[in-house]
């Protein structure tokens, strides 16, 4: 694959910490919700962030795939992403998982259906996660 853009970002701290990106534009207090054994202290968690991410990728692939087909996705349409996480069934560590919504005002629910089946197969979050993409981790 011919990578055309790679973001970077890091977090000290763990979930309870802070994560920023190389340019200084997300720069964000992390926090443990109280279900996962935090304080419920204001700020935000990878999953929220995971969250908003694949939305945005999720409508970014909505529209490339409606104007393949010349249909014009509103600037109110949105894509909800609720991201829950817990342990896994193996016991190895923790899952997460991911249910999508599509609301897109004024545009026939069949056609939003299939433009959003279409955008499922182009979203890369979407690929990632029915993949199961390996990543390689390393050590600086």
């Amino acid at each position: 694959m011919a990578i055309l853009y790679t973001a970077h970002a890091h977090a000290t701290g763990g979930r309870s910490g802070h994560g920023v990106t190389d340019n200084g534009v997300l720069d964000v207090t992390l926090t443990t919700p109280k279900e996962l054994g935090g304080d419920g202290a204001t700020g935000t968690n990878p999953e929220q962030l995971f969250a908003v991410g694949y939305s945005a990728c999720f409508l970014g692939a909505l529209k490339f795939v409606a104007s393949k087909e010349k249909v014009k996705i509103p600037e109110d349409a949105k894509v909800y992403a609720d991201v829950g996480i817990g342990p896994r069934e193996d016991g190895g560590g923790f899952g997460i998982e991911v249910k999508l919504t599509v609301e897109v005002p004024g545009l026939d629910r069949e056609l939003v259906e299939r433009l959003a089946a279409a955008a499922h197969i182009v979203c890369p979050y979407s690929h990632a996660m029915r993949t199961s993409t390996e990543v390689p981790v390393s050590v600086r």
